[in-house]
């Protein structure tokens, strides 16, 4: 985005003519505390509601209060808003607001910025009484000049300070109003935002809050001399605007689960913030559990009653589950499992997203546990595949495992308003009395699935174990027995697997390199992957959302292409160490399961850097492989 900085200061009431831009990629950074997330979420917030595209993502230090102008304790966040639909968080921001000079050094680390990136910075440090200080400010600031940012001071806490004793929790309002004049956001709707963000406050704090809004919006106008307007998308459904986490709580009331219970656990638990100030208007009951052993536990008590049921996590607690996932698929006991997905191995990077539980959710269990995992894409999916989980765990009498991220659970985005279908919802338990001489698990020779019978139910007693058993659901250590109930459960998985269909292919058919992605990454490697074509390059893509079982026709698809490359946040060797081969390389883990279903060479593009991926890095591998110049990256 091409801003004039050097023009003249504007005199109070002069007015600029917005002028049109397709999107615009702003970042808000200070220390944690400063409400710089709440900013550009309402933001955010705003521009969809405008009907704009939009895409966030939170910038969460490691430490809940990080030391105050630490490089490493950075808090923010980056909003993205387009006149088309938004999918991703983009590459270089073109406004950055930093709240101090010391925060934008990691997002500089990051290739957050570049010489068209625009900075406002807070100048109070410039006039600190403290001498070190000042020079560290005035040493960023020349590196920041160096680097071709271009750096504008403004006086925030100063304009601040005319409202209010302690500007350190307004200023974000005051920007939000700057924001607001600088892209030509509605007034009324931000005013209205504010009001819902801080519902439960007194009306003293709102209206402090509004007129901050006002004064950063009346600063703006009279000392910038540049104004933009992000135009609409062209779409006529009514929208709704939500995060990831949002969007999984809203699916899990409107599916018919009836109980969540859950351990807090970052970045899952806004899922139970969200279900424990609506879930009980549906009949729905919040359970935090002592731990995530107990969560998982009353889980799977209450699905065995007849209730539907779900517990939330992230990895950490997905680990503590497994003997439990297990014994649900032994006792064949329904039960979705929402596993928000952070940075790994043991308790990891708690605020940073990683794709790295996808082989621990498959193969997690002890013994042969087979269970369906699928994955959501988009914050829309988050929505509609809690729905699909439960029907999918009731049909096939099964845990089903859903896989977000901590991308999608803080990422706020617009989409479609749901309608309302009655289909969503669960079938009543049948109560009907048992048939006589029926099993509990009287499995179909072709489809491994049979009929649960519910306590309570007349004549529909039987014994529910861990251990091994046949059809009658009592202990059984037969070895033809045990071959047969395992053979039942996998048959099930396998019957499932026939339901589906091959994944549509983005782009052409046939082609120099296919790009394999799944979960947050969509956005990202589709807009790589239209930048190539537009380029003229021979690449597609396509995106799996079944993972356990995974989707049929998958050799046919990669044999038309010359090369076949998964794109993932999680771990893969790279070849250059003289310690990796060939033959001991580790690859990503679509690309090693994928690898182990086709028999194919599939290769893979990953990293572990705790950030989302940005369109131009999976665009430069594709010009890497396809041997094309000026595409080094550093992967």
């Amino acid at each position: 985005m091409d801003y004039n900085v050097s023009g003249d200061i504007l005199n109070e009431g002069d007015r600029i003519k917005p002028r049109k831009i397709k999107q615009a990629i702003v970042e808000i950074v200070s220390d944690s505390g400063e409400g710089a997330q709440k900013c550009g979420q309402s933001f955010g917030a705003i521009s969809a509601k405008m009907g704009n595209g939009v895409w966030t993502v939170e910038i969460i230090p490691a430490e809940i209060q990080p030391p105050a102008r630490s490089r490493e304790g950075a808090s923010g966040i980056r909003v993205r808003i387009g006149s088309d639909k938004v999918t991703n968080m983009g590459n270089h921001a073109d406004l950055v607001i930093a709240l101090n000079e010391q925060v934008v050094y990691g997002r500089i680390r990051q290739d957050a910025y570049n010489g068209n990136t625009l900075m406002f910075i807070e100048n109070k440090w410039a006039k600190s009484e403290q001498e070190t200080i000042r020079q560290q400010y005035s040493e960023a600031l020349l590196k920041f000049k160096e680097l071709g940012i271009k750096v504008v001071e403004i006086p925030m806490e100063e304009e601040c300070l005319k409202l209010m004793p302690d500007p350190r929790k307004g200023k974000n309002m005051w920007i939000l109003g700057l924001l607001c004049y600088m892209y030509d956001r509605d007034i009324p709707k931000a005013e209205n935002q504010i009001r819902r963000i801080f519902k439960k406050k007194t009306d003293a704090v709102i209206d402090l809050n509004i007129k901050l809004l006002h004064a950063g919006y009346d600063w703006a106008r009279g000392n910038l001399p540049f104004r933009y307007e992000v135009t609409p998308m062209d779409v006529d459904d009514d929208m709704v605007v939500m995060n990831g986490n949002e969007a999984l709580s809203m699916g899990v009331m409107a599916s018919g689960i009836e109980l969540c219970s859950m351990y807090p656990i970052t970045p899952a638990t806004s899922v139970s913030h969200h279900l424990a100030e609506n879930f009980e208007r549906v009949g729905g009951i919040v359970h935090q559990a002592e731990d995530e052993i107990s969560a998982i536990g009353f889980a799977i008590g209450a699905s065995f009653a007849g209730k539907p049921a779900v517990t939330v996590t992230s990895g950490p607690g997905l680990a503590l589950k497994t003997e439990f996932i297990g014994l649900a698929v032994m006792a064949e006991i329904p039960l979705v499992i929402i596993d928000v997905q952070r940075g790994g191995p043991s308790t990891g990077l708690p605020t940073k997203v990683e794709q790295s539980d996808l082989l621990a959710a498959i193969y997690g269990e002890a013994g042969d546990a087979p269970k369906i995992v699928l994955a959501a894409a988009t914050i829309e999916e988050c929505f509609h595949f809690v729905v699909l989980a439960r029907k999918l765990a009731e049909s096939f009498r099964t845990p089903v495992i859903l896989l977000s991220d901590a991308n999608l659970a803080t990422g706020v985005q617009p989409f479609p308003r749901p309608k309302i279908d009655p289909l969503w919802l669960t079938n009543p338990i049948d109560q009907s009395p048992w048939k006589d001489g029926a099993w509990p698990f009287e499995w179909d020779e072709n489809t491994g699935t049979s009929k649960r019978p519910i306590p309570g139910q007349k004549g529909g007693m039987y014994t529910v174990t861990g251990l091994a058993h046949g059809q009658t659901g009592k202990v059984a250590y037969d070895p033809d027995i045990n071959q047969a109930s395992v053979e039942s459960r996998s048959r099930k998985i396998a019957s499932f697997q026939k339901s589906l269909k091959p994944p549509k292919i983005n782009g052409d058919p046939e082609g120099d390199v296919l790009l394999v992605g799944w979960g947050s990454t969509l956005g990202a490697i589709e807009e790589a992957v239209a930048d190539a074509r537009a380029e003229g390059l021979k690449v597609s893509s396509l995106h799996l959302r079944f993972l356990f079982p995974i989707v049929p026709g998958l050799v046919d698809i990669f044999k038309r292409f010359k090369k076949v490359i998964t794109v993932e946040i999680n771990y893969s060797d790279t070849l250059g160490n003289p310690m990796v081969t060939q033959e001991n390389r580790r690859y990503a883990q679509l690309a090693w399961l994928l690898r182990a279903k086709t028999l194919m060479d599939i290769d893979c593009f990953s990293n572990v850097y705790g950030q989302p991926l940005n369109p131009e890095k999976v665009l430069k591998m594709i010009k890497r492989e396809l041997k094309i110049e000026n595409s080094e990256v550093n992967v």
